[in-house]
């Protein structure tokens, strides 16, 4: 086998792992949101920039406010799932620069000097971010349901501000009755693979 993983464990974050659309109502602890960020923090930034900000939607009345701002098919999941994150990008990252990158701590303002700049790097290492963040979710043996079917101007004026750019809610807890849709295909090496 190519792989050095266990492949146990590469079903568990892979081959086996869905996107979840029901859960049953096992509470997740902050304590294992808090082993999942410890883990999936070291997977790789530019500059280390590490953009990804995570808004824990806990109390009744937040979930209600969340709820409005998902798209209709996505409101049930929503407000039914034990946990929910709201994952964005912090557009303002680079001031923490010269903590993460401290050998060139002259990164802040030699590259991210002007916004829309920062908002492109932070948008693209931010998503890289939270695919981490869903895989270290399966990785503490939960289910993540992603969504992108939101209303995010109205996401980011509810929970976020102007500094923030939302990109996903995930859904997340202990795969419930009918959680999976049938799996759908995925596209062969040969389709995605060249060599030049």
């Amino acid at each position: 086998m190519s792989l050095v993983l266990d492949p146990a464990a590469q079903d568990l974050l892979f081959r086996e792992a869905r996107t979840a659309n029901t859960f049953t109502d096992e509470p997740v602890t902050d304590e294992q949101v808090q082993a999942i960020y410890d883990l999936v923090k070291y997977g790789p930034t530019a500059f280390n920039q590490s953009p990804l900000r995570i808004t824990l939607v806990r109390s009744p009345e937040a979930r209600e406010r969340l709820v409005k701002h998902m798209a209709e098919g996505n409101q049930p999941k929503t407000a039914a799932a034990p946990l929910v994150a709201i994952l964005s990008a912090d557009n303002e990252f680079h001031e923490e620069l010269p903590q993460l990158f401290p050998h060139f701590p002259q990164a802040k303002d030699a590259f991210f000097s002007e916004r829309p700049v920062r908002e492109g790097a932070a948008a693209l290492n931010a998503a890289m971010q939270a695919a981490y963040f869903i895989v270290g979710v399966r990785a503490a043996g939960l289910a993540a349901g992603p969504m992108t079917g939101l209303d995010f101007e109205g996401v980011r004026k509810e929970f976020l501000d102007d500094d923030h750019t939302p990109l996903m809610v995930v859904n997340i807890g202990r795969p419930g009755p009918d959680a999976w849709f049938p799996r759908s295909p995925r596209l062969a090496y040969d389709q995605v693979v060249t060599t030049v």
